[in-house]
């Protein structure tokens, strides 16, 4: 299915453009992200293939009317300018695009990549996030993050100069940080003016190097407990700063969510271009080649870096839909459910268990599929209770 009908005859889906650029300066030991280090690229050979790989995905989504472009990693900001003008360029050329079109690069605070922030705003980028990840230099330094504080707040007043819309990432739950440093810390980063915010709890990745590190007892985290604080305070702190939470890790003034990310969690459909990129189109899932070597290969010899192209069977779009759709602070809408993972949201959630969840305080009463604040901190259990199929009868 390539377009939807209105009352006004048919009308394209929307679409979203994920383009991924796999190469960093360092390799951050808590990232478990397609990122590498390499010391030559050759960026016309690259420029090229993910020209290619963007024309095969165009050829097979032909009828969709693109929403958003998103460059992410790795650190796109590497990419030249010149670069992401051609890519933008020729998604326009591609597809009909919508007027608002929200296109996003995502940023490394350091000097370098900053200087170059009007060249990529010349070359089309709308909005940019930015990876502060901490505001303090020896947390950066324990992140493995390639710039100081002061390149970092640098950065940012660079990017709010030429950007109308600026993110920036923080990560909370550190080690040895407590909710009151987190408190002071989050405060001060909302004084900054930027109009979003995405705040993420340190996890440990499996393969990364603090996951090495934890293994064998050499880096601890927060308790439980004190992870939890940090995160409803988040919630809170944000809030009364006027960027209320809108998915569980995101924080945005009303009108400035991320309209990409929104794709993803309403099951949208999306297209992946670059290595180890995913995408969703036609109830088919799309992942391209992981490691970047084999991905430019495989787009010199076939034309597009494809490793897997499968269908999706309904229970697991269902599945998929239900997990992304719960992170949202507004929930689920059961006809836009239906109309982008192709199933009734009704045959998929246990009405039995969302009375009960309700009653709890974890559901939200209404018409949309909702989980309060006390029940994000139980998400994964939540989506568990609710299938449907989980709970026969």
């Amino acid at each position: 299915m390539i377009a939807a009908q209105s009352s006004s005859g048919f009308q394209p889906l929307p679409l979203a453009l994920y383009v991924h650029w796999p190469f960093c300066v360092t390799k951050c030991p808590y990232c478990d992200f397609n990122s590498h280090v390499r010391a030559d690229v050759d960026q016309a050979d690259w420029r090229a293939a993910l020209l290619a790989d963007l024309a095969h995905e165009a050829a097979l989504t032909t009828g969709h009317r693109l929403t958003s472009i998103f460059f992410g990693g790795g650190t796109p900001s590497l990419m030249p300018p010149a670069t992401v003008e051609a890519i933008i360029t020729a998604a326009r050329r591609h597809w009909e695009s919508a007027p608002d079109l929200e296109i996003t690069l995502e940023a490394n605070p350091s000097s370098v990549e900053a200087a170059r922030f009007a060249d990529f705003a010349a070359a089309g980028i709308n909005r940019v996030s930015l990876g502060l990840q901490a505001l303090d230099d020896a947390a950066l330094k324990l992140l493995g993050r390639p710039h100081t504080l002061a390149e970092g707040l640098a950065a940012l007043d660079v990017a709010q100069r030429h950007f109308s819309r600026v993110s920036f990432d923080l990560i909370h739950s550190r080690p040895g940080q407590t909710p009151a440093m987190w408190e002071a810390e989050l405060t001060r980063a909302l004084g900054f003016g930027t109009t979003h915010l995405s705040a993420y709890q340190l996890t440990i990745e499996p393969g990364t190097r603090f996951h090495l590190l934890h293994a064998k007892g050499l880096l601890s985290l927060p308790d439980e407990e004190a992870a939890a604080t940090m995160f409803e305070m988040t919630g809170s702190l944000c809030a009364a700063h006027g960027l209320p939470l809108y998915e569980v890790s995101n924080h945005a003034v009303p009108g400035h969510e991320s309209r990409h990310n929104l794709a993803y969690w309403t099951y949208a459909p999306y297209a992946g271009i670059g290595p180890g990129a995913h995408g969703r189109r036609g109830h088919r899932a799309t992942q391209r080649l992981r490691r970047p070597e084999n991905w430019l290969s495989s787009v010199k010899m076939h034309g597009h870096g494809l490793e897997a192209e499968s269908p999706v069977p309904p229970a697991d779009a269902a599945s998929e839909a239900l997990l992304m759709g719960l992170r949202l602070a507004d929930g689920i809408d059961a006809i836009q459910f239906e109309a982008h993972s192709g199933v009734p949201l009704a045959d998929v959630v246990d009405r039995a268990a969302v009375e009960r969840l309700t009653a709890m305080g974890l559901v939200a009463p209404g018409a949309r599929l909702t989980v309060t604040p006390a029940g994000r901190l139980l998400l994964n259990h939540l989506i568990a209770m609710l299938r449907a199929d989980l709970n026969p009868a």
